[in-house]
């Protein structure tokens, strides 16, 4: 298992089908190429999110016929795995991506495991408490315990960030190797979310290293203006970084309390590694 393959994609999700005995080896190649082809579009959709694509842009970053994509897209937009918007005709993963993603998910237990440590948190914190997972270069909000206060935060299930916006971003980011984070900087732009959100390579190499010692990725408003959270990355057995847990809050009420929140989630953080594995795995 690599780094950069935490959650399966939809490719590796799928067995490749041996031809029967007898059948045409040429045909059977035929058949693995078209799905290769549309698994291609997929993965690219899934790597871009939440960006949308026209056929253009797919066919082009893929090397292929702009008319074997167009008709790949439009049988995958037919079945709500993709959306189309007439608009700007321009692709998007849809609803049918999501029940597959989420879906793979559940395979892998972590929130099942991740569920009463994040009631825990809420319980002692009164800030909302979330799970994202990695995928690739960035990582998706897949489930949270809402704060009990009136006003508090909240966080769009199923929708993916980079890996440089947030202390949820950043703490998966903190643990990746010095190799990988220098990849990520060269071949990623990083946008920015709100005024405070971290652009700068030198900014975000000083920031991972204040991440590493503290132990806990910190963010005051750097993806969302008004907000301030805290989090750690978790780990499966083998060590690769799963994703993270955070607490996040109203600034003004989250800002006092922030050294005694890093240690809860850091600790939560550790509480779930163990149980999915970390440091059971023989080496």
């Amino acid at each position: 298992m690599t780094a950069s393959s935490i959650v399966p994609t939809v490719v590796d999700a799928v067995a490749q089908p041996q031809p029967p005995v007898g059948a045409d080896p040429e045909a059977a190649g035929r058949a693995r190429s078209g799905l290769a082809r549309t698994f291609s579009i997929i993965n690219l959709l899934a790597s871009k999110a939440p960006e949308a694509l026209g056929v253009s842009a797919i066919a082009r970053d893929l090397q292929m016929p702009k008319t074997v994509a167009h008709r790949i897209l439009k049988e995958l937009a037919a079945d709500a795995f993709l959306a189309f918007d007439t608009t700007t005709k321009q692709y998007r993963l849809g609803p049918g991506a999501l029940t597959v993603g989420l879906a793979a998910l559940r395979t892998l237990d972590v929130p099942r495991t991740a569920r009463p440590h994040l009631a825990r948190l809420v319980e002692a914190s009164g800030e909302t408490a979330t799970l994202s997972i990695r995928q690739g270069w960035q990582r998706v909000y897949v489930d949270q315990v809402l704060s009990p206060h009136e006003v508090r935060m909240s966080v769009a299930l199923g929708r993916m960030y980079p890996l440089h916006a947030g202390s949820s971003s950043k703490a998966i980011l903190a643990v990746l190797s010095d190799e990988t984070i220098e990849e990520f900087l060269a071949q990623h732009a990083r946008a920015s979310f709100t005024s405070r959100t971290i652009t700068s390579a030198d900014a975000l190499r000083d920031d991972i290293a204040e991440i590493r010692q503290r132990g806990y990725a910190v963010s005051y408003g750097e993806r969302q203006a008004g907000a301030a959270s805290v989090a750690t990355a978790i780990r499966d057995a083998w060590g690769e970084v799963v994703g993270s847990i955070s607490l996040c809050g109203p600034r003004e009420r989250f800002a006092e309390h922030i050294l005694r929140h890093g240690a809860a989630v850091a600790e939560a953080a550790r509480a779930v590694s163990r149980e999915i594995g970390h440091g059971s795995a023989q080496s």
